[in-house]
């Protein structure tokens, strides 16, 4: 498999430390609000790349953590009168709602940054042992010329970075690109006893440590949406770097940023969406489905009409196999052809040739309904076995499994007044009364159920 790596801005072939262990670490949410679709993207690439990994055969260590104190959560505690915890553990309870509704797997391990204190100042304190971070009125920072390297992940030399920047008036640090691995205590806001004094951790001392006591000093995929790139990323390079003397990461891997209907995503420009509220009108999956459509690299533009063709799509795998199971029992005894294992193989094989080039989950599904078009032309064929129905519905299974996709297996129970009007329709057809039977189908029709005609008998479904 080849993943395009943010540090050398190439492809390459991922080469796990442990052979047949993928180990990732995935920057989590800060916990205070409810997840956007922004955050979503990110969940749902690297649980899919996680599911993809797994399908290929090897095991995978996969953590993510929630950043549970910062300004942020501290100002939303303030304005609702409650605790920084009070605020962080809600939102981490309604991350995992929508978690569950987006498929997402939980994973191995979702350190918080209050349970890892002991960890987080214990790099600090080596950082500073080693010459790379200097103390300044209880705060701790870390001193990025000290580290040469500094801006190789964002492809920006020192001098460029630091010409956008400045040290304010009162400042304490000594370079205008320094920035903070320890915070001292301000008056009001939570805080934890260490060498340094009362305080706690800057944004990104927490995934150096946490990453670093989770998996290693080496992450083989570390991953993200490259809003991170700088400066969280940048920062974890280099204090993970000097604290350990090892690569951070092998891969680094980061997904594109999404626009509403062309246009940035931001709250000020009043296109700032919520997962909660989208699940809401349209469901979970054609979230996910939307997230998955296009390279993961790529930008992804959400429009009305995009995920209407979304859920639309997705209705086209489940109708496949609805199908799938409604032909099943009266197929014919017999084993798969050579013609549809030759089908069902070549769907793999586009599959993981897609999946193996940078994680192409937009030709991946693409491969998925190729294959769902040679289903339904066996399907209506009446030569078709049980045999072959089974071998195109396990490999159809497995790979909507890996993409995360139709998780729904609740059957829609058809109301009583409805099943009533299809008998009715039934006999009404049997009798050759078709008019009759237009009526009763556009009666059904209006209560919200589509009927149709098959091979196997009339299918009835919720419009």
């Amino acid at each position: 498999m080849y993943i395009y790596n943010t540090m050398t801005r190439q492809k390459e072939e991922l080469k796990p430390i442990t052979p047949g262990t993928v180990k990732i670490y995935c920057c989590g949410p800060t916990v205070y609000n409810l997840i956007h679709i922004g955050n979503a993207r990110a969940l749902c690439v690297f649980d899919t790349l996680r599911r993809y990994l797994e399908f290929r055969g090897y095991k995978v260590l996969y953590v993510q953590n929630f950043t549970d104190v910062d300004d942020k959560i501290i100002k939303k505690a303030n304005e609702l009168g409650k605790t920084s915890t009070e605020v962080s553990e809600n939102a981490i309870k309604e991350y995992f709602t929508d978690a569950q509704g987006l498929n997402i797997r939980r994973a191995d391990v979702h350190p918080k940054v209050t349970e890892n204190m002991d960890i987080i100042i214990d790099i600090v304190k080596t950082l500073i042992d080693k010459g790379y971070a200097y103390e300044a009125d209880g705060d701790v920072y870390f001193d990025t010329s000290k580290f040469p390297e500094y801006g190789k992940l964002s492809h920006m030399p020192l001098e460029d970075l630091q010409a956008g920047a400045r040290i304010e008036v009162g400042d304490k640090k000594r370079n205008p690109m320094d920035f903070a691995v320890w915070k001292a205590a301000k008056p009001g806001e939570p805080y934890w006893e260490s060498p340094f004094g009362k305080g706690r951790p800057g944004w990104h001392i927490e995934c150096s440590a946490m990453s670093r006591h989770y998996i290693g000093d080496t992450i083989d995929i570390h991953g993200g949406g490259s809003d991170l790139i700088f400066p969280h990323h940048e920062n974890e390079i280099a204090q993970s770097e000097c604290a350990t003397g090892s690569p951070l990461a092998n891969i680094w891997m980061h997904n594109g940023m999404l626009n509403v209907d062309n246009k940035k995503m931001s709250k000020s420009a009043g296109n700032f969406f919520m997962v909660r509220d989208l699940s809401d009108k349209y469901g979970y999956e054609p979230i996910r489905f939307m997230l998955l459509s296009v390279h993961y690299r790529s930008q992804l533009n959400y429009t009305i009409e995009v995920i209407e063709s979304c859920k639309a799509a997705l209705q086209r795998l489940y109708t496949c196999r609805d199908s799938i199971a409604r032909v099943m029992p009266a197929a014919k005894d017999g084993e798969a052809s050579a013609a549809v294992l030759e089908d069902v193989k070549t769907a793999r094989e586009s599959f993981i040739k897609a999946m193996d080039d940078d994680f192409n989950t937009a030709d991946g599904i693409a491969a998925v309904f190729e294959l769902v078009r040679r289903i339904n032309a066996a399907l209506v064929s009446p030569e078709v076995t049980k045999g072959d129905i089974k071998a195109y519905s396990d490999e159809f299974t497995a790979l909507t499994n890996v993409l995360g996709l139709l998780y729904n297996n609740k059957d829609e129970e058809i109301p009583a007044e409805v099943t009533e009007l299809i008998e009715q329709r039934k006999a009404a057809r049997k009798a050759k009364d078709f008019a009759l039977a237009d009526s009763i189908r556009d009666r059904i029709t209006a209560m919200g159920y589509i009927v149709e005609e098959t091979r196997q008998g009339t299918v009835v479904k919720k419009a």
